[in-house]
């Protein structure tokens, strides 16, 4: 992103926007962006000294290079209006995300259920280790006070996001996937096997070295291994799995 400075972030307060948002201000980028009401997670971005709009008008993204979109933002939105309109580029939240995952070893968590969990499990051991990783959470790590957090090592530790298949955008090198249940029907027409695919793409975006750890305790986990060309390491409590959780 090396003629990108400033970045405009239309719903700015939500869980997966505004630690990106943390993230890219500690990186020195300008930080802008609006949200649709004050809130807690508001009020701590702007102590980070990014500027928070309250409402959606097109005179806030004026000096943007670029408009980062959640998926909440209709298209009718009058920065996103305006974005087009000045020829700015309009990109999804999991897009700059995986622009983030360039620059770091990529560790991604997916999954129906405990994503949040998992993702804040792996972001504090690795900080008990010494490693320091940038992390982008759904939820508060109690270590760090925050969801979201710009360390100085390799790892960046994430929480991928399969309601919409924003995930897909993401190529990190490590995948772990808790589950696989019926949710979100609504994007994928109701149809399970688009969504277990939406899965499947998201870990072929590993590089065939970057290995999948899967938890063969889920059915739909299991079922979807034998479709997987990349290197599966297993967990859980199932008898067959390479690392087997006992006496819990």
């Amino acid at each position: 992103m090396g003629r990108i400075r400033h970045i405009f972030m239309v719903g700015i307060g939500g869980a997966g926007m505004s630690g990106i948002a943390e993230v890219l201000a500690g990186l020195g980028y300008t930080v802008t962006g609006s949200d649709r009401a004050e809130s807690a997670v508001v009020a701590r971005l702007r102590s980070l000294g990014i500027t928070v709009h309250i409402g959606h008008e097109a005179e806030h993204i004026a000096g943007a290079d670029v408009l980062v979109v959640s998926a909440a933002v209709p298209e009718d939105n009058p920065e996103r209006t305006a974005a087009r309109q000045q020829r700015i580029p309009v990109v999804p939240r999991a897009e700059m995300l995986a622009e983030l995952m360039r620059y770091r070893f990529g560790i991604a968590v997916a999954g129906t259920h405990g994503k949040t969990t998992t993702t804040s499990l792996i972001a504090a051991i690795l900080g008990e280790a010494g490693e320091d990783p940038t992390f982008v959470i759904g939820g508060l790590l109690n270590q760090a006070g925050a969801n979201a957090a710009l360390g100085e090592g390799q790892f960046l530790v994430v929480e991928a996001d399969e309601s919409d298949a924003s995930f897909l955008h993401l190529q990190p090198m490590m995948a772990l996937v808790t589950n696989i249940e019926a949710d979100h029907m609504e994007h994928y027409e109701g149809d399970m096997s688009r969504y277990v695919q939406a899965f499947n793409g998201f870990l072929h975006n590993l590089p065939f070295y970057g290995p999948a750890v899967m938890c063969l305790d889920d059915k739909g986990v299991r079922d979807l291994i034998p479709e997987l060309s990349r290197q599966v390491v297993t967990y859980g409590r199932h008898a067959d799995a390479d690392y087997r959780l006992d006496n819990y």
